[in-house]
């Protein structure tokens, strides 16, 4: 049978069924899908393949999933470093923004952004920025799977004067993208302290009418917990379970202030939570209470969030943190295994997203997103464990090839839909704009 690609390698680990390990073996593709996971030998038998990638140093995991970022902000990287949450929004982030977001801003920092994902072994982002339609113009552009939010926020901005006109715009967008094949929508409303009841209450009857999801910051640090319970006498959890904003198509990024009981409570609605260890570390917002969430039955996913507040876009960084941080807080070396990790920025994203049954695992049947990463570098050997080196010693350098739907947009390291050159001058362009 003739088929479109044929990638031999030396491990494959296709995170559903969990723990398993191949070696030795192929994924066949065709049309963009997943259509047989065999041996070597087998497959040479079996399939007669357009192109034969021959990886036998390196180990192929499902492309992984940033579950939260806002892409334009790798123009801000480095901007205002060092400071609590608060004080860098209000004081640095939101007079930058206010000044400098533009389509052209939102256009050259997703590209920044989209290069570094790609190259860090990053298949599928879920966004939350202003001009998401340039976002989602950019994301198609170049191949790679994007989630796109619906951005909601009481107040004007560059993109919309108030609540309604946000809605407006983000419900014609989601029209205008729902025939796209590897875009989808969340709706965005950005925090608790942005978005008043009644916006929010449309937010939750528009995303029911069209089974979208609700992305969404959440107990991010512990003055906006407190503020919120002085201003309307409850937690910003109560308030969204009363608003009827707790369901199994809520994200809840950040939660890093959690009680036993919220934690239990949040469970049972069957909400996602977004983990996003690094970004939490650096604005001292927290530890989100990972190994207790999981155990509660939690699905827990990754993101990097902007990087004007994680400095980077790197999905494997990520799960190396988010697994020794759990095992920290929680004093059990034995929380977030490596396979738990890998989950976490595979499957566990594509769950959030609604998407498991297209993405997040090396499934037949499911789209060709796969990443190829090269343990044969000094520093990841020897290999006792791949799995185990990828989480705990691998780098994104280390990625070498990358598809996204059966088509290659990383090849040997070499981006094969934008152009490095042409990213860094644009770049420095905003850099010099910005100083």
């Amino acid at each position: 049978m003739q088929v479109d690609l044929l990638i031999q390698a030396r491990w494959i680990i296709p995170v559903a069924p969990e723990a398993v390990i191949h070696e030795n073996f192929s994924l066949v593709v065709d049309d963009g899908k997943i259509i047989d996971l065999l041996e070597n030998t087998e497959a040479l038998i079996r399939y007669q393949p357009r192109v034969l990638e021959k990886l036998d140093q390196h180990v192929l995991i499902p492309g992984m999933i940033n579950c939260h970022t806002h892409a334009a902000m790798s123009l801000l990287s480095g901007i205002a470093d060092d400071l609590p949450l608060m004080d860098w929004l209000q004081q640095h982030i939101w007079p930058a923004e206010q000044k400098w977001v533009s389509e052209a801003f939102v256009r050259d920092g997703t590209d920044l952004a989209i290069a570094e994902m790609l190259r860090g072994g990053t298949t599928c982002f879920n966004d939350m920025y202003f001009f998401p339609e340039i976002a989602a113009q950019q994301a198609i552009a170049h191949g790679i799977r994007a989630n796109i939010g619906l951005i909601v926020f009481d107040f004007p901005t560059i993109w919309a004067d108030h609540a309604d006109v946000y809605l407006t715009k983000g419900l014609a967008l989601h029209e205008q993208l729902r025939h796209e094949r590897l875009i989808t929508n969340s709706f965005a409303p950005h925090a608790p302290y942005t978005v008043s009841d009644e916006p929010l209450r449309k937010v939750r009857t528009f995303a029911d009418e069209l089974d979208l999801t609700v992305h969404m910051h959440l107990h991010e640090t512990r003055h906006e917990v407190a503020e919120q319970q002085q201003k309307t006498g409850r937690t910003p959890l109560q308030r969204m379970n009363d608003l009827g904003l707790l369901t199994p198509a809520f994200i809840g990024v950040h939660m890093t202030q959690l009680s036993e009981e919220e934690i239990a409570c949040y469970a049972e609605t069957g909400a996602h939570i977004v983990h996003c260890p690094e970004s939490n570390l650096k604005l001292a917002s927290g530890f989100c209470p990972v190994a207790a969430c999981l155990d509660a039955g939690i699905n827990v996913a990754l993101g990097t969030d902007g990087a004007a507040s994680n400095n980077d876009q790197d999905m494997l960084a990520e799960m190396r943190v988010a697994a020794l941080l759990a095992k920290g807080v929680s004093g059990n070396a034995s929380a977030v295994s490596a396979m738990q990790a890998l989950k976490m920025a595979t499957i566990n994203g594509a769950k959030a997203l609604g998407l498991e049954d297209k993405i997040g695992s090396l499934t037949v049947g499911k789209a060709a997103d796969v990443v190829a990463i090269d343990l044969s570098d000094v520093e990841t050997q020897p290999v006792f464990n791949p799995l185990a080196q990828i989480v705990y010693a691998a780098s994104r350098h280390q990625v070498s090839d990358v598809w996204v739907a059966g088509k290659k947009l990383l090849h040997k390291r070499q981006l094969t839909t934008l152009d490095l050159n042409e990213l860094r001058q644009r770049a420095a362009f905003w850099q010099q704009r910005l100083a």
